[in-house]
């Protein structure tokens, strides 16, 4: 409960950080209506589920970001029992009910300027309550109304102490693919 609190607290210090420096500058951007989906491709079994409720946040000046999703957002497993497992057994979304990915922007582009960049995006994301230092590639879309941002990656379970227990490892990849795409304003 108290690494769950610490997490949740440590966010809300950057969220509340990137927007208070910003402020001044007119710089920050957000969205709480993002979209983040994963799909595991196993030998017997694909499962996918996503959530509409990503949150991020971007200050576009100083190109600092951070993203939060409640685990328990997802939906649209193949059946009930499987998103049960899902928030139970794999991601035991009551201890660590957020996964977060906060950092900056490694190229030098100015997300002012209307166009399209390929960035990447260093900095730690925290799954299942275990931190990893992560570099991610993006593509993000400036327009006049805000910032759209779209990225692929893939996870490995035990990177994040996700175990997969051996009766079902035919079921449930080890490696899990992850797209996200948000609009920030």
């Amino acid at each position: 409960m108290k690494m769950t609190r610490s997490v949740s607290l440590l966010l809300l210090f950057i969220l509340q950080c990137l927007q208070s420096a910003s402020q001044s500058r007119n710089a920050t951007l957000k969205s709480n209506d993002g979209e983040i989906v994963f799909l595991s491709d196993a030998p017997m079994e694909l499962i996918t589920a996503k959530s509409k409720k990503l949150q991020s946040v971007i200050n576009s000046s100083e190109r600092t970001f951070a993203f939060v999703v409640n685990i328990k957002s997802f939906e649209g497993f193949n059946a009930a029992l499987q998103r049960d497992h899902f928030n139970e057994n794999y991601m035991e979304s009551s201890k660590f009910p957020v996964a977060n990915f906060s950092g900056k922007i490694i190229e030098d582009y100015d997300l002012s300027i209307p166009g399209l960049y390929s960035v990447r995006a260093k900095g730690i994301l925290n799954i299942h309550g275990v931190p990893q230092e992560r570099i991610v590639k993006a593509v993000i879309k400036v327009t006049e109304g805000g910032i759209e941002i779209y990225s692929k990656f893939s996870i490995m379970l035990k990177e994040h102490a996700i175990k997969v227990p051996r009766v079902v490892h035919e079921k449930i990849s080890t490696e899990v693919d992850v797209t996200v795409s948000a609009k920030l304003k």
